[in-house]
């Protein structure tokens, strides 16, 4: 793919970036090759080669998923001005 200097000027504007006109073709081409590096990657053969996230193998860590404190709900809302059956109660903000 090439880019012209319509095209520059679009991705300019898109980017709210000021261009000016003696600045069109040094745009054009870093972007010509940006995209010619981009091109090179069809060239790799990845065939067989699993989708990765990272470069180097992980795996999630988990753990079981089991209550490990609590029973405790009357306490924490012991300090609060307004509560009911162990919730905090707000006013109403929406009408």
């Amino acid at each position: 793919m090439s880019v012209d200097a319509a095209t520059v000027k679009r991705i300019g504007r898109l980017a709210r970036i000021r261009v000016e006109a003696d600045e069109v073709e040094t745009y054009r081409n870093e972007l010509n090759t940006i995209l010619g590096f981009v091109a090179q990657l069809d060239e790799v053969d990845v065939t067989g080669v699993e989708p990765m996230t990272s470069v180097t193998p992980m795996a999630l860590r988990r753990r079981e998923d089991k209550v490990t404190d609590g029973g405790y709900a009357a306490q924490i809302v012991a300090n609060a001005p307004l509560t009911e059956d162990n919730f905090f109660m707000v006013p109403k903000v929406v009408e």
